[in-house]
């Protein structure tokens, strides 16, 4: 199945794949998941409908892969040699304002997913799953290091941690997540569950 997804996205080029994307989130930001059309993006995109169901299937697919396309590399490939630097450096990649505005539209996607069973399946398999392999590698590292010890009952529970004070910033603090609250959070919570010191 993704070998016959691949087949079909490689008609498009990469330059108008990240024009459709960028559309996409920008329709995302100004209506939410559930107004959004294919019908909109082809009309914002000067695509035929078609077009778009052919190469990415229905509406989730499409949004999920924009998200992935918007993320700024794979998280797997942060190594600066210690792991308190790669979680450093992971929060470095967007800055305030980028941050702020994907809080928002993570948000809103978190919520459609409850009633949108697609929705959730593509997320799972466009972000999720590869992304907590992502950091997973970032964590055996750390543990090839011998920073942390492959028995650490905290191991799996890094991307939940990690998403939980992105996620929740805005309900809990009524702020948005920024580069020092989850630096301050990633020193004050992750590493210390994981038994890295912070200094």
């Amino acid at each position: 199945m993704a070998e016959v997804a691949a087949a079909r996205r490689s008609r498009i080029t990469p330059e108008r794949e990240a024009e459709l994307y960028e559309a996409v989130l920008d329709l995302l930001r100004e209506v939410g998941y559930d107004a959004l059309t294919m019908d909109a993006v082809a009309a914002r995109t000067r695509s035929s409908k078609a077009t778009l169901y052919r190469q990415w299937g229905g509406k989730a697919e499409l949004v999920a892969r924009a998200i992935r396309h918007s993320k700024p590399g794979s998280i797997a490939d942060v190594d600066t040699g210690s792991l308190r630097g790669d979680f450093h450096a992971l929060v470095t990649r967007e800055d305030d304002c980028t941050m702020e505005q994907n809080n928002a539209l993570m948000r809103g996607l978190a919520m459609a997913t409850h009633t949108n069973p697609d929705l959730l399946r593509a997320f799972r398999e466009q972000l999720v799953q590869p992304e907590t392999e992502e950091f997973r590698r970032v964590l055996e590292r750390a543990v090839d290091r011998g920073e942390v010890r492959a028995d650490n009952p905290a191991l799996p529970f890094v991307v939940h941690m990690m998403i939980g004070a992105f996620a929740t910033r805005a309900i809990i603090d009524a702020q948005p997540p920024t580069q020092a609250f989850l630096r301050s959070y990633i020193d004050a919570v992750v590493l210390p569950a994981l038994g890295v010191p912070t200094s």
